[in-house]
């Protein structure tokens, strides 16, 4: 069908420019044929580089237990077999482990994943095709019918297919360690009160249903444990997925730990949630080291019996032995006075470790169980790593992210005995119990016209029922080492560096931009222009606006470190964290997706860390895991999952892409799976249900349901992506969906701008409309579909789709005259300024200059363009704490400014305005 003619054409549109009048879709198509080569730049065409040097996110990390990591190419550059080799910087080869993350349609690949272990210590290497070194010895697997056997060449590692325990032992030689690996939650059914007189908890602990062996070598070994929790003899729930990450020649192993809420929160409250080992310990009890590590590398460094600091003297060679965490002379060579009175010194057999805030931790310990804490010191933001063991070996143990997530506990029990009992926890029980309960009884809001009404005051979309936890998950990251000694003080400062940010190995942008990852919609920094200059001065300012931010209204917590505030509050100099909608933001208008895209162009570590702990955050806590409702995720508000509006545009795959790719993360992986299937939640859920007629009954059928082209395709087209390029379980349907949508939204009336159609989920295709209508949507493009339409066009060769969006995407920023000349109606006028990187995608697609400095003009210039000058903050005193005040922006604005700067600085850079 032939649009109707357009009454004007924007200045200076060129011969290519046809894209967007009267011609329609397939001339223009055809025209687009002829488009200059030099004009697609930034296509998967050029196969890009074929070696990548690398380099380490933070730098060579002083303790390394191994890393993984993802890189893109560029299509037709490998075979889907291809083979690599890794060279350190001093032209040694070093052991590598390769597999596909992602591949083209062609069948060359897209991402490839690779790790290394301990023994890469060089500052960068360089990746490219060849054959892989050997480690001196492999990690090996090796399966029975009872248990899985996991060989690193230094420890070894015994993992039950059935039971409570998770490990049932770590081997370092011939000696048993560690043993009784599993996981622990206590659980009461009253209500958190601080007054109760009385409370019953129960105990539950781990059951493994399954063990499967994902790798095995030989440089990685990946074991994957589900199961769930269970009360002695009775209730089960907290299902649970526990990954278990080996390396060639480390000493420590990897934890993944998710769990899934599996209640409404009402009548079961989680008092405390761990994973505890038992340490075997030979030493003398003068032998036996405690160690915590505080904030940088402080550590509170004791012994079971201290022989230190007594009237008697032992010698100095003794204490400092003591301290340092050596074994002790024979006792026969001490001042026998102490020697002799060895049994009057007090053995401290249980130290624990508490952050019940992210503004301090406390130590205590006590010499057994029945007797009374004796307080040992305080502290800010504890590193979450400790260690108890001697000179014969011994056992650390960290959580990452362990302050930003408090509550939580590091405990050591009976290290006096033959056995210390371990837990690290990621709930202490020294907290009040987790309150997952709604925070509102409803107020009155018992009909969808209350419910709509009360929307207008508080922007919060309330519905009883809907503000339920069950189905959310949470995933925590934890590293455990089996030492053949106590660590010097030295080493155990790296230790807890290691549990503070795993080491990461990382491609540099200038590859990454090459190969066309994401669309290559970004490249690295540039201040060579005034304006650029000034455009990325913005950037790095809003991004430690949002990092300060963080850090000064404590943006911490068990449920909550990972995401920010939606919008500001002026008048109390605070965010909205009170207000219904415009509390957490719950990656509302793409966030997610600017800070990940701020990581592509700029590689700072501060970046990346800041996007994975937003992904770790948004996807499992934002979204449902299990129940009806899995795949869709919560509107913004007060709590995360308090919301009524469930929708894919908040589960979105588009934000998950980039963690899965650039790290490997299988816990992401499985996100990006259950995705590929979340249009399968339109059956079960009306998301128009409170503004639909009376005479318009929903009645659901899976062959004609109403899924929009915007916030809803956008999210879907992503996890099918992801689902075909990773060749999962359903890829070949999932390849169908994004065939069949792309060229079933081209084919109509008005194309993209039709706005919804009605969706087929057996076939993958819309049915076309037999009238042109045109939709007025102001977040159609603001949740990814931008970014994710530029990398469909990048690789898949569909003229017709190109053609819309290239069109709709230049009308998209026209004047209304000219939407409603051309499409009969008119568009969503709001974050148009940001809207213009679509607009240097059509020039950047067609080489139509015009397209290029629309982009910029509109960027800087357009009524609707938010300021963000001066850039300068003010100091607050009056506030609850002192803080440094910005009074502009908000989540939305920021995150639509930020990505639509990245993408105009990469794709249009030259044509920069002089002012």
């Amino acid at each position: 069908m032939t649009a109707p003619a357009t009454a004007a054409q924007p200045r200076g549109v060129s011969r290519r420019g046809v894209l967007a009048t009267t011609a329609g879709v397939a001339a223009a198509a055809a025209l687009f044929e002829a488009a200059p080569a030099h004009a697609q730049t930034g296509t998967a065409d050029d196969a890009g580089p074929d070696s990548v040097g690398l380099r380490w996110l933070e730098g060579k990390p002083a303790e390394s237990p191994g890393s993984t990591w993802g890189v893109p190419w560029g299509k037709g550059r490998f075979p889907g077999d291809q083979r690599f080799q890794l060279t350190a910087d001093d032209g040694a080869t070093v052991p590598v482990q390769s597999w596909p993350l992602a591949y083209w349609p062609d069948g060359s690949l897209k991402w490839t994943a690779h790790a290394v272990g301990p023994a890469a210590t060089a500052e960068t290497f360089t990746l490219s095709a060849g054959e892989p070194a050997a480690p001196a010895f492999a990690v090996s697997v090796s399966d029975s019918k009872h248990h899985i056997d996991v060989n690193t060449g230094v420890i070894t590692a015994r993992i039950a297919k059935s039971g409570k325990d998770l490990i049932k032992h770590v081997k370092r030689g011939d000696r048993t360690l560690v043993k009784g690996g599993h996981l622990v939650n206590i659980t009461q059914t009253e209500a958190p009160d601080t007054e109760t007189g009385s409370v019953t908890r129960d105990r539950y602990t781990s059951e493994v249903d399954e063990v499967t062996v994902e790798q095995e070598g030989p440089v990685r070994a990946v074991v994957k444990v589900t199961g769930t929790h269970r009360k002695s003899r009775g209730r089960t729930w907290l299902p649970f997925t526990v990954r278990l990450y080996f390396y060639a020649g480390g000493e420590s192993f990897r934890m993944v730990h998710t769990f899934v809420f599996d209640s409404d929160g009402e009548d079961a409250f989680i008092a405390g949630l761990g994973v505890r080992f038992k340490v075997a310990l030979t030493d003398a009890l003068y032998d036996r080291h405690v160690r915590f590590v505080g904030e940088g590398h402080g550590q509170l460094a004791e012994a079971v019996k201290g022989i230190t600091g007594l009237r008697r003297d032992p010698g100095a060679a003794v204490r400092e032995a003591q301290v340092a965490g050596r074994a002790l002379p024979d006792p026969a060579t001490w001042d026998q006075r102490v020697t002799t009175r060895l049994h009057w010194i007090p053995n401290w057999g249980d130290y624990s470790l508490s952050q019940l805030t992210s503004e301090g931790f406390a130590v205590k310990k006590r010499t057994k169980a029945g007797h009374g804490w004796v307080p040992v010191d305080q502290g800010r933001r504890a590193s979450g790593f400790g260690y108890v063991g001697g000179p014969s070996g011994g056992f650390g143990f960290g959580m990452k992210d362990f302050w930003q997530r408090h509550p939580t506990g590091l405990d050591i029990r009976g290290a006096d005995t033959d056995e210390a009992t371990v837990t690290v926890w990621m709930w202490s029980p020294e907290a009040q119990p987790m309150d997952t309960r709604f925070y509102h009884d409803g107020m009155g809001q018992d009909t969808y016209p209350e419910q709509l009404d009360a929307l207008e005051i508080t922007y919060e979309d309330y519905e009883p029922g809907f503000g339920t936890p069950y189905g959310v998950a949470r995933t925590t990251e934890l590293q455990f080492w089996v030492t053949e000694a106590t660590p010097a003080h030295g080493r155990l400062g790296a230790m807890a560096d290691v549990v503070r940010a795993q080491p990461q190995v990382i491609a540099p942008t200038e590859h990454m931009s090459a190969a066309g990852a994401f669309g290559g919609l970004f490249g690295p920094v540039d201040r060579s222009h005034p304006v650029k200059a000034d455009v990325e001065d913005t950037l790095d300012f809003l991004f430690e606006h949002y990092r300060t931010e963080q850090d000064q209204r404590h943006w911490y917590g068990f449920w909550d470190y990972g995401d920010f505030m939606h919008s500001k509050d002026v008048d109390r100099k605070t965010w909205r964290y009170d207000v219904g909608g415009y509390a957490w933001d719950n990656s509302e208008i793409s966030p997610d997706q600017w800070i990940w895209m701020a990581y592509l162009h700029t590689n700072k570590p501060e970046v990346f860390r800041f996007a994975e702990a937003m992904t770790r955050k948004t996807s499992e806590v934002n979204c449902y895991h299990i129940g009806e409702w899995a795949g869709l995720g919560t509107r913004h508000g007060v709590q995360h999952w308090g919301d009524s509006s469930k929708q894919v545009r908040v589960s979105n795959a588009n934000y998950r892409r980039y963690f899965y790719y650039l790290t490997a993360d299988e816990r992401t992986g499985d996100m990006l799976h259950m995705l590929a299937s979340s249009e399968e939640t339109a059956l079960v859920l009306d998301t128009g249900r409170k503004i639909r007629a009376a005479d318009d009954p929903w009645a659901p059928d899976r062959n004609a349901i109403d899924i929009g082209f915007g916030t809803s395709w956008a999210a879907l087209a992503a996890a099918w992506l992801t689902e075909w390029e990773r060749r999962g379980p359903d890829w070949e349907f999932c390849r169908q969906k994004v065939l069949g949508t792309m060229e079933t939204i081209a084919a109509q009336p008005n194309g993209f701008a039709q706005g919804s159609g009605l969706y087929d989920m057996d076939t993958g295709r819309y049915a076309i409309a037999e009238t042109a209508v045109t939709e007025r949507s102001n977040l159609s493009n603001s949740f990814g579909r931008i970014e994710i339409c530029a990398e469909l066009i990048q690789q898949i060769d569909m003229p017709a789709f190109e053609a819309d969006w290239l069109k709709y995407s230049r009308f998209y920023t026209a004047s209304r005259q000219e939407q409603e000349a051309e499409y009969g109606g008119r568009f969503g006028d709001l974050f148009l300024y940001s809207y213009t990187r679509a607009n240097a995608f059509v020039y950047q697609r067609t080489g139509d200059e015009s397209q290029a400095r629309l982009a910029w003009d509109r960027f800087r210039g357009a009524k609707d363009a938010p300021d963000y000058s001066p850039r300068e903050t003010q100091a607050v005193e009056t506030t609850l704490n002192p803080i440094a005040w910005w009074p502009n922006g908000g989540t939305n604005d920021i995150a639509q400014w930020g990505l639509a700067a990245i993408q105009i600085l990469h794709m249009v850079g030259d044509f920069a305005p002089d002012a």
